[in-house]
């Protein structure tokens, strides 16, 4: 049988050096209490704070599913079975989420994982079709419960939670203070674990600024915002999914290049791929809605922008939660018609940003993004791809960026300039015995 990891190794597998003060306590809190409910901003690095102390929970002796875990989106439950893989735990994961194949989750259920983590309407229809086994869980974690909630699936997470009969240990988790525990978690007196900010308060490294438009159309300042940045990772939130395709398509029309993500209407690969790219570096502007604001695999992002106001304070927070990250520095900056109301929310705005208008749109990311497919499960690897584009591509080592491989496709950052090249090299060749389609990721 294989050996498990100890926790210095799984934390060397992930590249970081030490736990911080809000993993440690949740660690030590997981492992000792029945029930902890983990209150920490996005970004802190929660979802390994619970991870780990689950790791050290699973037992080798008990087969099927130990432990389910509750995210409000496909996003998230794809980031979490993309940590637990990355820890190298010798337990398996699976992920269940709306635009997902039905067909290929029962498949891979039918050897049961350890962990099962899944958005709630997947994980209640995964129960009343009888695909999963549950009278071995014990661990519950609702992970960004109070995003479940006001999305609606109170009754989804209701139905799945009075299923669990065998539960010796539950976590809740969220990046929102003051929330309330949901009544169908019953009379429970959990750990509480308090690492949220006051609301009203803001780090030193986060900037906030205001920026006034005399149009009410505010993209002509928003152009220029985007030029005074520069080609710097940014984020801008807009509040509906057509204002998201809208600015996309406006900032296209004056040189600038960005992709849209939002909640609603877009296929789960097209949401898969625009976060890719943005993660990777081939696109520098994600024009998002709030789902982007938590919950998301996205990297530090140096600027948000606010081109519509969120209806709620919380939101307004999670936004600038994307920046000024574990002590780096970042900026957020307000977008306001010049009469426009301020949201009851925010009160004084922040001192005005004055800026000298750039006449240069910043310069297009020097990335693309190469789609393949295969993935893990056709065996490949980051090793044999990227074996496969210096060999028969003639790739070198600074020519390739970012790889991400899943299950049945993998997607690779390559320097703009060597693409066409590279397609050309590579079209007729197989990788590991076997013809790919490989091609510019759209």
């Amino acid at each position: 049988m294989e050996k498990s990891p100890n926790i210095a190794q799984i934390l060397q597998k992930l590249e970081i050096e030490k736990l911080n003060l809000m993993q440690e306590a949740a660690h030590k809190a997981i492992l000792s209490e029945r029930d902890v409910f983990l209150l920490s901003p996005t970004g802190s690095g929660k979802t390994l704070a619970f991870l780990l102390p689950i790791f050290q929970l699973l037992s080798k002796q008990i087969t099927g599913i130990q432990c389910l875990i509750i995210s409000p989106t496909r996003e998230l439950a794809i980031q979490i079975e993309s940590v637990w893989k990355k820890m190298g735990s010798g337990y398996k994961i699976n992920a269940c989420y709306g635009g997902h194949d039905m067909t290929t989750e029962i498949q891979n259920l039918k050897t049961a994982p350890a962990i099962l983590v899944g958005t709630p309407g997947r994980i209640s229809d995964h129960i009343e079709r009888k695909t999963i086994e549950l009278e071995n869980i014990n661990i519950l974690v609702l992970d960004e419960f109070d995003k479940s909630l006001a999305m609606g699936f109170e009754e989804e997470m209701s139905y799945v939670v009075g299923k669990l009969k065998n539960l010796q240990k539950r976590v809740m988790v969220s990046a929102t203070a003051k929330v309330q525990l949901p009544k169908f978690m019953g009379e429970i007196k959990p750990k509480v674990l308090n690492f949220t900010l006051e609301e009203e308060k803001t780090t030193d490294q986060l900037q906030l600024k205001t920026i006034i438009s005399e149009q009410k159309d505010k993209i002509e300042r928003l152009y220029e915002l985007l030029c005074f940045i520069g080609s710097e990772s940014t984020l801008i939130f807009c509040n509906h999914r057509e204002a998201t395709e809208r600015t996309v398509a406006l900032l296209k029309e004056k040189g600038i290049e960005s992709i849209a993500f939002f909640h609603g209407g877009m296929e789960q690969l097209d949401r898969e791929r625009a976060l890719i790219q943005f993660r990777n570096g081939s696109h520098t502007f994600l024009v998002a809605t709030d789902l982007a604001a938590r919950g998301l695999d996205i990297p530090e992002v140096k600027h948000v922008v606010h081109y519509h106001f969120p209806l709620k304070r919380e939101e307004f927070i999670h936004r600038n939660g994307r920046t000024a990250r574990m002590n780096a520095e970042g900026n957020s900056y307000l977008l306001l018609y010049r009469n426009e109301p301020n949201p009851d929310y925010l009160g004084r705005l922040p001192e005005l940003l004055d800026f000298s208008i750039n006449p240069l749109a910043p310069l297009a990311s020097e990335w693309s993004t190469l789609y393949i497919s295969g993935g893990r499960k056709d065996k490949l690897n980051k090793v044999d791809i990227v074996g496969f584009l210096s060999k028969k591509g003639e790739l070198e080592k600074g020519d390739l960026g970012l790889i991400e491989v899943m299950d049945f496709m993998s997607f690779v950052a390559v320097k703009k300039l060597k693409i066409n090249n590279l397609l050309k090299k590579i079209s007729a060749e197989k990788m590991k015995g076997k013809k790919y389609k490989i091609e510019l990721a759209k």
